[in-house]
Formats: C-alpha cells, sequence, structure tokens
C-alpha cells in the first residue's frame, strides 16, 4: 500500500514538473522570434501600432509615412496656334516668276511674229489667231491687231526692244482698264465692309474666303466669316479651319440646308455688335443654270442689305475655264451687282488673255487673282506686272 501512494506522489510530481518545462520551451521560442530592443508593432490601447503612428518604440526611429502615389495630371488640351499671315502688299510681285512660267508661252509667240522684218496679211492673221487662242476674245484681239498695224506703220523699222515696248504698251492698255482695283474695306458709318462672294462649284470659292481672311488680317483688319454655303457640308467646316488658323471668328449654322440669308444675316449683325472691320460671306456655288438657286442668291444680298450696305460682290472664276468662264460671269452679274473679279488658277493652264476678256465682258477690274495653291498665293492684282510676266520681262 505504501508503495502504491508511493508511485502515484511520484507521478504526480514528473507531470508537474513536465508541465514547467514545456511552458517554459514555448516563452523563449516566442523571445527569439522579438529580439530585445526591437520595436514589434504591437496593438496599443487605442488600436494603433507605434509603427503605424511613426512614434519611437524602445527607442528606436521609425520611418515617416510613406505619401501615396499621386496620380499623373492630363496633358493641356492642345489649342490652335493663331498664325501671323504677310501683308497682301508686294505678293505679285513675289509670285511673278510662278505666272510668268505659265504664261510666257502666249508672251513669246507675239513678239516672234512682230519681230519679223515683213509683217503681211497672213503675219497679222496669226497674230490674231494668238491672241484668240489667249482667250482674249475675237472683238478684242481684233481690235489689238488694228492698233499694232498702226504702230508698225507709223513707227516703221523696229529693234527687238522697241518691238516688245509696242506690246506692253498695247496689253497694258487692255489689261489696265483704269478702274479701281482697291477692295472697299474700310469701316464705315461704324459699321464693318461687307464682302459677299460668290461664283459656282469647283471655282475655288471657299478657300478663295479663307484665303482673302488671311491677307486681310496680315493688312492689320479684324475679320468675321459667315458660312452661308449651306448646302454643302463641307464648306463650314473649311471655312471653320481657315478661321481658326488666323484666330477669325465664323458664323455657322449647325443643320445642314439652312436658310442662307439667315445665316449671313447673324453673321453681319456679329459682326456690328462686335465692331469687327470686315464681314467676308461665303455663298453656295450655285449653279448658273438653275434660276431658283440664282434667285435665293439674290435673296441673300437683299437681306443683308436689310442690316447695312453690302459694299463689295467678288464673283470667283477659275482662269482656266476661259470663255466658259464669262458666261458664268453674265449670269452672275445679272442677279448680283459684281464689283470686281477674282480669277483663280492663274499660274496652271490657264491663258492670260482672260483677264482681258472678263474685264472687257462686265465692265469691273479683275481685283484679286489666285497664283498657287499656298495659304498666301492670293495677290492685289497689278497689270503692269501681270504684263511683264506674259513677256518675260
Amino acid at each position: 500500500m505504501e508503495y502504491i501512494i508511493l508511485i502515484v506522489v511520484l507521478a504526480v510530481l514528473l507531470v508537474a514538473v513536465g508541465g514547467t518545462m514545456l511552458l517554459r520551451g514555448r516563452g523563449r521560442g516566442r523571445g527569439a522570434a522579438s529580439p530585445p530592443g526591437t520595436d514589434t508593432g504591437t496593438t496599443t490601447d487605442s488600436g494603433s501600432t507605434a509603427a503605424g503612428t511613426g512614434t519611437q518604440a524602445s527607442g528606436t526611429a521609425t520611418l515617416p509615412p510613406v505619401a501615396p502615389p499621386s496620380r499623373p495630371t492630363a496633358p493641356p488640351a492642345d489649342k490652335p496656334v493663331i498664325e501671323k499671315p504677310p501683308p497682301s502688299a508686294g505678293r505679285m510681285v513675289r509670285l511673278r516668276a510662278r505666272l510668268a512660267r505659265s504664261q510666257t508661252g502666249f508672251g513669246s509667240a507675239l513678239l516672234s511674229l512682230l519681230s519679223r522684218e515683213r509683217l503681211d496679211d497672213d503675219t497679222w492673221e496669226e497674230i490674231e489667231e494668238v491672241l484668240i487662242t489667249a482667250d482674249v476674245g475675237v472683238t478684242p484681239a481684233r481690235q489689238m491687231v488694228s492698233d499694232l498695224r498702226t504702230k508698225v506703220k507709223v513707227e516703221g523699222t523696229r529693234t527687238p526692244e522697241e518691238v516688245r515696248e509696242m506690246l506692253r504698251a498695247e496689253l497694258l492698255a487692255q489689261v489696265d482698264t483704269g478702274a479701281s482695283r482697291t477692295l472697299r474695306t474700310q469701316r464705315h458709318e461704324g459699321r464693318p465692309a461687307v464682302i459677299l462672294v460668290v461664283g459656282v462649284n469647283g471655282t475655288g470659292k471657299t478657300t478663295t474666303c479663307g484665303k482673302l481672311a488671311r491677307s486681310l488680317i496680315g493688312d492689320g483688319d479684324s475679320v468675321l466669316l459667315g458660312a452661308a454655303d449651306t448646302f454643302r457640308a463641307a464648306a463650314a467646316d473649311q471655312l471653320q479651319t481657315w478661321g481658326q488658323r488666323v484666330g477669325a471668328e465664323v458664323v455657322r449654322s449647325d443643320v445642314e440646308g439652312a436658310d442662307p440669308a439667315s445665316v449671313a444675316y447673324e453673321a453681319v449683325s456679329k459682326g456690328i455688335e462686335a465692331e469687327v472691320d470686315v464681314v467676308l460671306i461665303d455663298t453656295a456655288g450655285r449653279l448658273h443654270t438653275k434660276t431658283g438657286l440664282m434667285d435665293e442668291l439674290g435673296k441673300v444680298k437683299r437681306v443683308v442689305e436689310k442690316r447695312t450696305a453690302v459694299d463689295e460682290v467678288l464673283l470667283v472664276l477659275d482662269a482656266t475655264t476661259g470663255q466658259n468662264g464669262l458666261r458664268q460671269a453674265r449670269v452672275f452679274a445679272e442677279v448680283v451687282d459684281v464689283s470686281g473679279i477674282v480669277l483663280t488658277k492663274l499660274d496652271g493652264t490657264a491663258k492670260g488673255g482672260i483677264v482681258i476678256a472678263v474685264q472687257r465682258e462686265l465692265g469691273v477690274p479683275v481685283k484679286l487673282v489666285g497664283l498657287g495653291e499656298g495659304p498666301d498665293d492670293l495677290a492685289p492684282f497689278e497689270p503692269a506686272t501681270f504684263v511683264d510676266a506674259i513677256l518675260g520681262g
């Protein structure tokens, strides 16, 4: 019995000692994971850790909190760069070489024929044919031949220099009609000058409006553009692009096929309100054979005139169309009071004689000529520069 009691007591002691040793071993294991003096990041009473609050634990400084990454800012929207066009003065002189390259065939043929020692009837007929082929027109060609024959008889023997000067004087007399070629772009009675640009499809009318706006702004005028060509979807967008490049406001309708007269009237009203110098109105490219559309063009002019006077009506003609352009010009002149001609593509396959023919047909001067596809290739027409280009001098 005593042995049994002794065994039970020893067993209890062994269990107690083993439990104590086991608890001490677990405590040492946790201590090894966290060396003395190290911030363990334990949760405080407030629920924050020493590392999380940026305070010091056990004398060791913690790193400052890392700021959240900043969001990339979107680049600023691209603004259209406003160009500064060159002034219009001297443009035709600068473009003279380009004009001369396309016109010297006409001039050199005349110089060659007039330089012959003997000018008989056959030679004079050839001269007249060259003039007609160059789109001078039958009546002006015959008049020029008559004038030249008289001068040859009076002056007699001719040197090459005298022949050239004689022909230059005759061409200049036909081209320079004495009419003013100045565009009326001055403000008057507290209102802007209004320019109406008309012409058939394909003549470069909207492009001419854009180039003319550049030219006027280059001369120091402020310009507002009216997109009254509401039947061609791209016309208003094209004019808008021209305006953005030079900082000119564009009045347009967002409705395709809107009333052109209404857009023109709004443009003029806006121009008066904004006190601009010039309101430039682009109209639809009228087919001269369609009476209804031509009547509508007349309506545009009448509606604008209820607000203010129309100072210029510029008819844009494609110089390469020759005599067909004259037929177009006649119809437009019957509908609106055309005050000036803009001849485009004069540097291409055009014959220089069209300048003489169109001025004689309408009795109005050529005021502007297009001498290329560049934005600044629209130039005020200068008769002397033009004639010298024809003669290659």
